[in-house]
């Protein structure tokens, strides 16, 4: 097994090297992959930018001749993952590790995210101190701010690629710690502050009972994690109270999952409680930053870099429909739970968010667009622990007889 080295070797091949022979003073095995198209590489690689290429369904060539930056990145970035995923299933793949700037980010990160989770993954990158996520995506990726740019072997630069290649044999030699001798089944349960108590209250019964609970937290990255697990077979059943993160791909705040997310349990026919946690708000960041077409809407000010802003009953009828239809596709069991008294912590008497012809126009969407799933009306909040105990037993009930509502 080895650790593969990637970068663009005709602009980072000598800082390649430097961490390739820091790599293989410490013993380590390891790979140069060459995601370069501009010029010649300015060391010999292990695996060519012709291999990369060819591995995208294209020539170096063609890329060359095209002159288009942007497509040879996407092209270089289609290569490295294919080629990555390919020597993990062989398993000769130990660890990745990626150097550059934007081009080189995208190049390296697009490796990472085709691994799984586990797999170590360290990325040197000039954009490492900025907006992050479509790098990581749902993925465990470490990310090292390169403080300077990558340009020569100088006293900063020697320090941070110093760092990277100690952190990368560390993270390849040390051993993981010992599993359970029998790993209990997972739950995957999503969760907002302004859900919190009612995860925590559910989380103890589904522990109680011999699972292990994984919590996601919805912000966008959070539910888009939750949904590769399952689709990977990990998960035994989901709890999937706060699904705040199709309001904001709805309406176009900053914490979406994407379109598909409330798929993956439904496609798997993982057995899942559905409920209608923190619908009523879209996220944004500080108050300025907040579009202005939304200048009129009711907001509450969570703190100084978040500004959350409530659903109007059209959204929340959108989002009804959207989730009922979703349950409605699933090959597996589900129930959906409709908390009557609130959806957040926010979200009931005398609290600011507290709209009943919203939560009337999600629900009403909900019962006409559900079709035989089974649904549950609680007159309680959602953070009440009543409430977290049904919604807790009913998905144990669920996992005890797997047999979808026909």
């Amino acid at each position: 097994m080895s650790v593969y080295l990637i970068g663009t070797l005709d602009t980072k091949g000598r800082e390649i090297a430097f961490v390739r022979d820091l790599l293989s003073g410490y013993g380590i095995e390891t790979q140069v992959m060459d995601g370069g198209s501009l010029h010649p590489p300015a060391i010999d690689p292990d695996i060519s930018r012709e291999a990369v290429f060819h591995a995208a369904g294209t020539t170096i060539e063609a890329v060359q001749l095209r002159g288009d930056r942007g497509a040879a990145v996407t092209h270089a970035a289609t290569g490295v993952a294919n080629l990555i995923r390919d020597l993990h299933a062989q398993g000769k793949v130990q660890g990745v590790l990626g150097l550059g700037g934007s081009a080189g980010t995208t190049i390296a990160t697009a490796a990472m995210r085709a691994l799984p989770i586990g797999v170590p993954k360290l990325m040197v990158s000039t954009l490492a101190s900025g907006q992050t996520r479509p790098y990581v995506g749902d993925k465990d990726i470490l990310l090292l701010n390169s403080v300077v740019d990558l340009v020569g072997i100088n006293r900063i630069s020697r320090e941070v690629l110093g760092q990277a290649a100690r952190a990368m044999a560390g993270m390849v030699t040390f051993p993981y710690p010992a599993a359970a001798a029998a790993e209990r089944p997972l739950i995957a349960a999503t969760m907002f502050g302004v859900t919190t108590p009612c995860i925590t209250k559910a989380r103890e019964i589904l522990e109680g009972a011999g699972y292990e609970v994984l919590v996601f937290h919805a912000t966008g990255n959070g539910g888009q994690a939750m949904e590769t697990l399952i689709a990977d077979g990990l998960i035994a059943g989901v709890l999937d109270i706060t699904t705040t993160e199709l309001a904001d791909e709805l309406v176009g705040g900053t914490l979406t999952a994407g379109p598909t997310r409330l798929t993956a349990a439904g496609l798997r026919g993982v057995p899942q409680v559905i409920s209608v946690g923190a619908l009523d708000m879209v996220n944004f960041g500080p108050r300025e930053t907040v579009p202005p077409q939304f200048a009129a809407r009711q907001f509450h000010i969570h703190n100084s870099n978040v500004t959350l802003m409530r659903t109007t009953p059209e959204e929340n009828r959108q989002l009804g429909v959207e989730i009922a239809r979703k349950a409605a596709a699933s090959t597996g069991p589900v129930a959906i739970m409709l908390p009557l008294q609130g959806v957040s912590a926010i979200d009931q008497t005398g609290q600011s968010f507290d709209d009943p012809s919203a939560r009337h126009a999600l629900y009403d969407a909900i019962r006409e667009n559900c079709g035989r799933v089974e649904l549950i009306e609680m007159n309680h909040h959602i953070n009440d622990p009543e409430f977290a105990v049904a919604a807790a037993n009913k998905l144990l009930k669920l996992l005890q007889d797997p047999t979808p509502a026909s």
